[in-house]
């Protein structure tokens, strides 16, 4: 009987979600103001329901009291919202971060004079660097000289840039990197050289990795924070340490939100990584397992109004080590943090 009716409630929720997509191409919902939409109505163009999120999503349409309302459910115009939202926001961002990705692949986009963009160019011989011969290119048409390089002022090719994050990221040192650079390529390449190349591409790989929609995700994840030794402190009294936030789905294993609060471990902190990762996934868990830090609850109550008969999230706190349940996954991945902090004695 129970499997019959969440059967049924996955089934109203893929079609709600069709019909979302059918309101969409229609037109775009009007924005009142920073919490109202007006949707308009699916068969009746000259009908709108308005759509408002303070703390959490309500419609004034009938699907939504009388189905909907206190059960953690969204109808269409709820759902119409959501599907705007992260087509906006994936647009957005995509737009910022396309000409930063183009920087990184192997070949340019397209092949064209950057002067005048003319598509009739030819080869013209070669140019000796440091890191090698480069391939020198002539118009045609402007009659001007170029090398078509997809990474526009910096020392070095996009394998190179490649290799250096990965190096980094696999805990090697600024120093270490530019010393395997030496070895094994015959580069020299200075430690600050690598560290501006970090710093640079960072920017975009953090932009890209907010577009992503994990797939497969559980509706279960692991909450937990740590403590990291940060760079602030004075090193003759003692290093200054911060809290981090990490949230993780269970199945996939993807880290939805990572924050850092300073000091604290207050409850508006609990509900800003919570926020986060809520705005990751796109959709309200069904557990989320934590640590006995009564913060998490608070947080979990303001972010997805989980108190009273609307309660949507199930709050799992442990102490300990339990074999069922536990909360050894993000336990593993602050062990794998801290090893990464510790060959740079602190962020």
């Amino acid at each position: 009987m129970i499997q019959t009716d969440q059967n049924q409630i996955r089934e109203f929720a893929d079609k709600r979600s069709k019909r979302a997509e059918a309101i969409l191409q229609k037109g775009e919902p009007q924005l009142l103001d920073e919490f109202t939409y007006l949707v308009p109505s699916q068969f009746d163009s000259s009908k709108k329901y308005k759509v408002t999120h303070i703390d959490a999503y309500s419609c004034e349409c009938q699907d939504f009291e009388r189905r909907c309302k206190g059960k953690g459910l969204y109808c269409k115009h709820i759902k119409a919202i959501l599907l705007f939202e992260k087509l906006k926001t994936s647009y957005e961002v995509e737009e910022k971060i396309k000409p930063e990705i183009e920087l990184i692949i192997e070949k340019p986009l397209n092949d064209c004079c950057p002067y005048c963009s003319s598509k009739n160019i030819i080869k013209f011989g070669t140019r000796k660097t440091q890191i090698g011969e480069k391939q020198r290119f002539n118009c045609k048409d402007c009659q001007k000289k170029f090398v078509l390089s997809p990474i526009k002022n910096i020392k070095g090719n996009a394998k190179l840039v490649c290799l250096a994050m990965d190096c980094y990221y696999k805990g090697l040192s600024y120093r270490d990197i530019a010393d395997q650079f030496k070895q094994f390529y015959g580069l020299d390449l200075h430690h600050e050289t690598i560290r501006r190349w970090v710093l640079r591409f960072v920017k975009v790989m953090e932009k890209y990795s907010k577009t992503i929609q994990p797939k497969n995700v559980t509706n279960i994840w692991h909450a937990d924070e740590t403590m990291v030794r940060t760079k602030k402190g004075n090193r003759k009294v003692g290093a200054d340490y911060e809290y981090k936030w990490n949230v993780m789905d269970k199945g996939t294993q993807f880290l939805l939100a990572s924050e850092v609060s300073g000091h604290t471990r207050s409850k508006k902190d609990a509900q800003k990584v919570m926020t986060e990762a809520y705005r990751q996934n796109g959709k309200i868990p069904y557990q989320i397992i934590t640590d006995k830090l009564p913060s998490y609850q608070d947080g979990i109550r303001k972010t997805f109004r989980n108190w009273g008969n609307e309660r949507k999230v199930k709050h799992t706190s442990i102490l300990g080590r339990r074999k069922q349940i536990n909360n050894n996954a993000i336990e593993n991945h602050h062990t794998h943090q801290k090893e990464f902090e510790k060959i740079r004695r602190g962020i």
